[in-house]
């Protein structure tokens, strides 16, 4: 199982959970602490994940998204996860993250704060619908200044369950965030030379 990165600390819309949460081990920093920085600094995306949408939405997709957006709205974090693929990825202000067990998508699905509208799902490139949320306060979450603000997102639905879930820039132009610097290789130890006089 892949122990997933900042779990606890994930957000959406700049709208956090209280430190009551339940918070796995984390690996890495989590993500930015205010939405100022958020929105300044969108995490790097996998390729293939589309920023913008060219087609009309898939209707099973887009009813799948919605039935999980009311669940998860109404406070049913098990019905709302019971709508999500195992294995499925993530990615919301961290690297991408596999959840692995339905328990993994279940913190997933408890740790967002807000609660969400579909307002729009239109398709993109891939099979992935672009679907913009309201944000909205949710029973046992605290939403906070999130609500009312919108969030976009990149969603495939694989055989009737969500599969992938990318937060997207708020712009739907914005450059595709690049990816960080390649590490440099590492160098093999050099042999002493002649002393030097």
């Amino acid at each position: 199982m892949i122990v997933l990165v900042g779990l606890g600390a994930f957000v959406v819309g700049g709208c956090g959970r209280g430190s009551e949460e339940r918070q796995p081990a984390l690996t890495a920093p989590p993500p930015a602490s205010t939405p100022q920085q958020r929105a300044q600094t969108p995490p790097e995306l996998p390729v293939e994940v589309p920023l913008k949408a060219s087609r009309a939405g898939d209707p099973a997709a887009i009813g799948v998204i919605r039935r999980w957006t009311e669940a998860l709205r109404a406070g049913d974090v098990s019905r709302a996860s019971a709508l999500w693929a195992v294995p499925s990825k993530v990615q919301n202000g961290t690297p991408v993250l596999t959840l692995s067990t339905l328990a993994d998508v279940e913190l997933f699905n408890d740790s967002l704060s807000c609660g969400s509208q579909l307002v729009s799902g239109l398709g993109a490139d891939n099979g992935f619908t672009i679907a913009v949320f309201a944000l909205t306060q949710r029973p046992g979450a605290d939403c906070g200044g999130g609500t009312g603000q919108d969030a976009r997102t990149a969603i495939l639905v694989r055989g009737g369950k969500i599969a992938e879930w990318y937060r997207l820039p708020d712009d739907p132009d914005a450059p595709r965030p690049a990816p960080p610097p390649a590490a440099p290789a590492p160098q093999a130890p050099q042999e002493p030379g002649p002393p030097i006089i």
